[in-house]
């Protein structure tokens, strides 16, 4: 049973029950960024890519990326235009300026996260 506040990173109804599943919200974003800085890609590509960055357990549903994708256009952080040859039409995303630069926010807050995270494991492993 969870608390009135709804745990977000643990189930079970006691602590001897409980399952944590440790996860960073949100980390496809910064995910589609970086392999959109390597060069311009369709969502089956990006599909078939993330589940090697990703923390938790990679599945991300393709309309799900989709939705990221459109959002991230809207607000200006990729570019996207149909790539009609080779093959079927697709629409192909590219990286903007804008995207670079929130991309670059989202490696400064890892790093800083990362930093606390090895400081709360050294000390945990101090104490063993």
């Amino acid at each position: 049973m969870r608390g009135s506040r709804g745990a977000r990173c643990r189930g079970g109804s006691a602590p001897a029950g409980w399952t944590v599943t440790a996860r960073v919200e949100r980390f496809t974003e910064p995910a589609v960024l970086l392999l959109l800085r390597e060069g311009p890609m369709h969502g089956y590509q990006l599909l078939d890519r993330l589940p090697g960055l990703s923390p938790h357990d990679g599945r991300i549903d393709l309309g799900n990326l989709y939705r990221l994708l459109r959002a991230l256009e809207a607000d200006d952080l990729v570019r996207s235009e149909w790539q009609t040859e080779p093959g079927p039409p697709r629409r192909v995303y590219r990286l903007t300026a804008s995207g670079a630069g929130l991309l670059e926010g989202w490696v400064r807050s890892l790093r800083d996260m990362r930093s606390g995270i090895d400081q709360f494991l050294t000390l945990y492993d101090a104490r063993r």
